[in-house]
């Protein structure tokens, strides 16, 4: 494979170029330092705002742009400021919170580059977070309020996107399917076990990254990109060539042209190594 003929590598982060213990391997660095020293554009896409990007990636110094919050927002870095928004209208995010009042859940969101959650949810937030990291991140990324329906109607701001816990993962998997027929105007997705993830139509990663190659001047068949879960697979598909880890779920590896190495074995440098530069795998 021609090493020009990729403009854009978008990535995912958590359980794609980060390891289960959210490091950036000297292996996974060393590649796309390489990659961007070709000229391509490395842009990490997630499910994160942008301020909750870890430090190890924000730091790199040839980012220039970033796909936030599942693509409800394309961040331009060195300029500081959106490039394009979507969000889900306050009145209709309300509607969705009163449906979740309905279940054993707890839930809250994305907004202004922040999370929200009511003080009730946040209590309860370590008998629904599935791992520790998982419980450090839901604390340290929200700030909770007396009651989150108030607070979104007081705020009347666009949300970024909507989240929920569950406990059973049978009734996780129904209210995915329930909420996609409830709220057809809105994305349903997940990126970790037992959260369920809404956002706009416009905002998956699949929609931005074509946004930011076409603002680019990129060809879809100009673009890669890799991830691992549910909120990857609009990317993976869009994309012009779309790598899957090896821990990736079902439908991340379905939508993918490649399966990569998982994201603790430095799936993405190996990827790169053989699709960008030509060599062969070296684990």
């Amino acid at each position: 494979m021609e090493r020009n003929r990729i403009k854009l590598i978008a990535l995912d982060l958590d359980g794609t170029l980060l390891t289960t213990d959210k490091a950036l391997t000297a292996e996974n660095e060393a590649a796309l330092r390489r990659a961007a020293e070709a000229g391509i554009e490395i842009v990490p896409a997630t499910g994160r705002f942008y301020g909750a990007i870890p430090e190890n990636v924000r730091s790199l110094p040839y980012l220039h742009y970033a796909i936030t919050v599942n693509g409800a927002e394309i961040y331009d870095i060195r300029n500081q400021q959106s490039l394009f928004q979507s969000v889900i209208p306050w009145q209709r995010a309300v509607e969705v919170l009163e449906y979740l009042d309905s279940l054993p859940v707890i839930y809250d969101c994305y907004m202004d580059g922040w999370g929200w959650m009511s003080q009730a949810h946040y209590a309860r937030s370590a008998d629904f977070a599935p791992t520790k990291h998982s419980l450090e991140m839901l604390q340290k990324l929200r700030t909770p309020v007396p009651e989150l329906k108030a607070h979104l109607a007081a705020m009347g701001h666009g949300v970024q996107k909507l989240m929920m816990f569950f406990q059973d993962m049978e009734l996780r998997a129904r209210a995915m399917e329930e909420l996609a027929l409830r709220f057809p105007d809105l994305a349903v997705t997940s990126s970790i076990p037992r959260n369920v993830e809404l956002n706009s139509m416009d905002a998956r990663k699949g929609v931005a990254l074509t946004r930011l190659a076409e603002y680019l001047g990129a060809a879809r068949t100009e673009t890669m990109a890799f991830g691992d879960d549910l909120n990857d697979v609009s990317m993976l598909e869009a994309a012009g060539i779309g790598v899957a880890m090896a821990n990736a779920g079902p439908e991340a590896r379905a939508a993918a042209d490649f399966v990569t190495g998982s994201c603790d074995e430095s799936g993405v440098a190996r990827a790169l190594d053989r699709l960008i530069f030509g060599e062969e795998d070296k684990a």
